[in-house]
């Protein structure tokens, strides 16, 4: 497809019913853009339908072993054609064109991410836009304390330390600038360093209120203790890191610095 535009990105872990909806999203809503979709099978399974039957072209790669999240979508970049990259997750819906106010917020070369506001199915906010974790935080969090959202979703764009990886939009050259996601991460917190990465480059991260996405999260995974291990081992890996160790020296010699 020539002059692709945009490049989305979308892993399966066992979950091609819920890509199904997805990509009749895309085709609703998204029918006269340049665009193309990277599908990841990082299990083994059969596509139920003949991704012709889409106007747009749909990529299939299928791992023989799985891969993590950052692992999937960096090597899904590896042939993405597009001006922009846009990481999203099987889980996420929209009845209107969710991309085309994130690629205009991209037109400002300071920002390096932009995300929708993401909704849950009841249509309230989700807090997918936070400050930059700290044992602390977590401590009160885990405690019951430090409730509530850390930033506080207008009708104006706000530049939150990071935001949630369900649904990211990139300029393919600031995600190759970056080297894509840090794999070291095999699940959980790999949108943290990456957001951590971009602003000590001396980019934005921006949420826009005007792009909307439904999130119909799947919580089954927060009750396992395997996901657990990954959560602790991706945030004591985080805390360890030398982006997070250059970014509280950052707000030590300047407070006023995000």
């Amino acid at each position: 497809m020539p002059n692709v535009m945009l490049s989305i990105s979308v892993v399966s872990h066992g979950q091609i019913h819920l890509i199904l909806d997805l990509l009749h999203d895309i085709e609703a809503h998204c029918h006269s853009r340049l665009l193309e979709v990277l599908l990841t099978l990082n299990l083994p399974e059969t596509l139920p339908y003949d991704v012709k039957e889409f106007s747009f072209p749909i990529h299939c790669i299928s791992n023989p072993l799985p891969l993590g999240f950052g692992a999937n979508h960096n090597q899904a970049f590896t042939q993405a054609k597009g001006d922009f990259f846009c990481v999203i997750n099987p889980d996420i819906r929209f009845d209107s064109d969710p991309f085309q106010i994130l690629m205009q917020c991209l037109d400002d070369a300071t920002i390096g991410v932009v995300a929708p506001v993401v909704l849950n199915a009841q249509g309230a906010i989700e807090d997918s836009a936070r400050h930059f974790p700290t044992p602390f935080k977590i401590l009160c969090k885990a405690f019951g304390k430090c409730k509530g959202s850390d930033y506080i979703v207008g009708n104006a764009p706000i530049t939150p330390d990071w935001v949630g990886g369900m649904c990211m939009l990139f300029r393919s050259e600031i995600f190759k600038e970056l080297a894509g996601f840090n794999e070291q991460y095999f699940l959980y917190y790999e949108d943290v360093d990456l957001c951590a990465r971009l602003r000590l480059l001396g980019y934005e991260v921006t949420m826009t209120p005007l792009s909307k996405v439904i999130h119909h999260a799947q919580r089954s995974s927060h009750r396992n203790l395997k996901y657990l291990r990954w959560h602790l081992t991706s945030m004591l890996r985080f805390f360890l890191s030398f982006a997070c160790w250059r970014l509280q020296y950052r707000k030590w010699i300047n407070p006023a610095h995000k």
